[in-house]
């Protein structure tokens, strides 16, 4: 299973339709991280082995950067906020996580709707 970090833009109801569902979430809210910029709260991911998901555009440069220089990060989920529905987002991570492992996503990014 992938357990999932939320960035803390992430809309209450997509972390609680997760954890109805028995999905392994924890938000950067919960953790103290959310005034943590990009680059500390992809960091702060990696070192809990949780998946970073994100509605957050910007924090693509920061993946895109660590790809390009090879610096490792454990995986970015990424849905844009406008095009995946609340309810897209739950089933869609259900699968992700339930389906493989922190290493199938690591140092990659993977783009909702799936």
């Amino acid at each position: 299973m992938i357990p999932i970090y939320m960035d803390q833009h992430i809309p209450r109801a997509i972390t609680e339709g997760l954890r109805l569902r028995g999905v392994d979430v924890i938000t950067a809210y919960e953790d103290g991280a959310d005034k943590m910029g990009d680059a500390e709260l992809l960091d702060r991911a990696t070192k809990l082995g949780r998946v970073l998901f994100t509605q957050d555009n910007d924090l693509l440069s920061e993946c895109a950067r660590r790809q390009k220089e090879g610096i490792p990060f454990s995986g970015v989920i990424y849905a844009h906020q406008m095009r995946v529905s609340i309810g897209a987002c739950i089933h869609d991570l259900e699968i992700i996580s339930k389906a493989g492992e922190v290493e199938d996503l690591s140092n990659r990014i993977q783009f909702l709707p799936l």
